[in-house]
């Protein structure tokens, strides 16, 4: 396996991918379909998003599996099938990708929690654990677990991907500001305190997806920056702040509204930038227009 973390001391931002599910749908995913099914059923479908990414100028690429936990699929009576879709959207985005980009497993929250007693730690962590193992025999260099608001199911997930593959783990959390002007996440977590965490379990990447567009991102990296000074931050913005149009949640940024933000956020600290709800390659080029005009002045 690569190692992305050789890459970041040299001192380059590097860009990742932007929305998968906003591409799914453009493709003709429906509502309440399983989008990791589709590994399976349209294989070609989803190598051409992790295609399209790259092209546009991505670094680092993810992978179609973000809801691919047992407990996820289970609700699609595919949970027996955890191990062949995980390893299988990892391998979709290594074809794509080749040899001189870097594959990320996307890992995202199963939906149970542990204050409500729906779960134990232990099940956690063989779920994870399974997860990542899958994506890593599939061909990804290492694990993103994203769009986090708890710090148990986080901290499980990160052991879990550390202990079974021993590659490199990304971790980020889903943040929104608050009337008090916090940045909180939905379980009352705040940048500060998610980022003492996960260092503490070993995350070699710390960061914040979706909930924010790139301009309030600024303030995030910021705030983790108090933290630490060297740990690399990873940021994947939407495309804006959601409105609701014609009965449908929009999100309304522009390629060129987005990229205007890349250089603040540069400066602020984050190193690895991409895009999250709404993001289209377009978004992507331009942001890694941005970010390659950044590493000249470096």
């Amino acid at each position: 396996m690569k190692s992305l973390l050789a890459v970041l001391k040299k001192k380059e931002i590097m860009v990742s991918d932007g929305a998968w599910g906003t591409s799914l749908q453009k493709m003709g995913l429906k509502s309440g379909e399983c989008p990791e099914a589709w590994n399976l059923s349209h294989p070609d479908q989803v190598k051409k998003i992790a295609f399209d990414y790259i092209n546009a100028g991505a670094d680092i690429v993810l992978t179609n599996s973000f809801g691919g936990s047992r407990f996820k699929l289970n609700a699609f009576g595919i949970s027996d099938e955890v191990v062949k879709i995980n390893r299988k959207a990892a391998s979709l985005s290594r074809s794509a990708a080749g040899d001189s980009h870097f594959v990320l497993g996307s890992i995202g929250p199963t939906g149970k929690m542990l204050m409500m007693g729906d779960i134990t730690e232990e099940a956690w962590i063989e779920a994870f654990g399974e997860q990542s193992q899958a994506l890593i025999d599939g061909g990804a260099d290492g694990i993103c677990i994203e769009t986090m608001s708890a710090l148990d199911e986080a901290l499980c997930a990160v052991e879990a991907a550390k202990d079974r593959t021993g590659c490199e783990v990304a971790c980020t959390f889903t943040f929104e500001k608050t009337l008090q002007n916090e940045f909180r996440t939905m379980m009352g977590v705040t940048p500060t305190q998610m980022a003492e965490a996960l260092l503490k379990a070993g995350a070699d990447i710390i960061g914040a997806n979706c909930g924010n567009g790139m301009e309030r991102m600024i303030d995030i990296v910021k705030e983790l920056r108090q933290v630490t000074s060297d740990t690399p931050i990873l940021i994947h913005a939407n495309a804006g702040m959601p409105v609701i149009q014609n009965g449908e949640t929009v999100f309304p940024e522009k390629p060129a509204e987005t990229a205007q933000w890349i250089e603040p956020l540069i400066d602020a600290g984050a190193n690895i930038i991409g895009g999250c709800c709404g993001t289209t390659p377009e978004h992507i080029r331009m942001i890694a227009e941005k970010v390659q005009k950044k590493n000249k002045m470096q």
